[in-house]
């Protein structure tokens, strides 16, 4: 994956994109389930999440208090000194988060706490959130972070424009 190459394509194409997602607060095509469903299905025919991580270099995931414990216990950690050597709580959203980026289990691209990873990790880039539409917000933010997001949106808009009165 080309990181640089596809920041600069999301960076041209974000203000389109966002705009495409906005419209969809206020008007879903009918059957916009199916069609998410379809090109989601394509979407992962040809990214690789293995070959990018971009989501872990550039974001941090919000942890669960079973987050914290699973992942604890897999290092042979209490969740305290896990949590003090790790992590921090934001103090406007008390959402528990790494305290430093890139994400200290990447290790060459890959997560090296893969199997117990936090479950917004293993859940990213939400795309099988449903309804679609309600998780917009969650899928402009990550337009320039995730190649996966940025092509199911790039497919969404085109094939809404194509198929439907928009």
């Amino acid at each position: 994956m080309d990181l640089q190459k596809f920041t600069r394509k999301a960076a041209r194409k974000r203000s389109e994109l966002e705009g495409f997602l906005k419209k969809l607060d206020e008007t879903v095509p009918t059957g916009f389930g199916k069609v998410v469903a379809q090109e989601d299905e394509k979407v992962w025919q040809h990214v690789d999440c293995t070959t990018c991580a971009n989501c872990c270099k550039t974001m941090t995931p919000t942890f669960t208090k079973t987050d914290v414990k699973r992942i604890a216990t897999h290092l042979r950690m209490t969740p305290k000194a896990f949590f003090d050597k790790w992590l921090l709580k934001e103090e406007d959203t008390g959402s528990i988060i790494n305290a430093v980026q890139p994400c200290q289990f990447l290790v060459d691209d890959k997560c090296s706490i893969y199997e117990v990873r936090p479950k917004d990790c293993a859940e990213f880039p939400h795309h099988n959130k449903r309804p679609f539409d309600l998780y917009n917000d969650t899928f402009i933010q990550n337009l320039h972070r995730c190649p996966a997001t940025f092509d199911l949106v790039e497919r969404l808009k085109k094939r809404v424009e194509d198929e439907y009165e928009w």
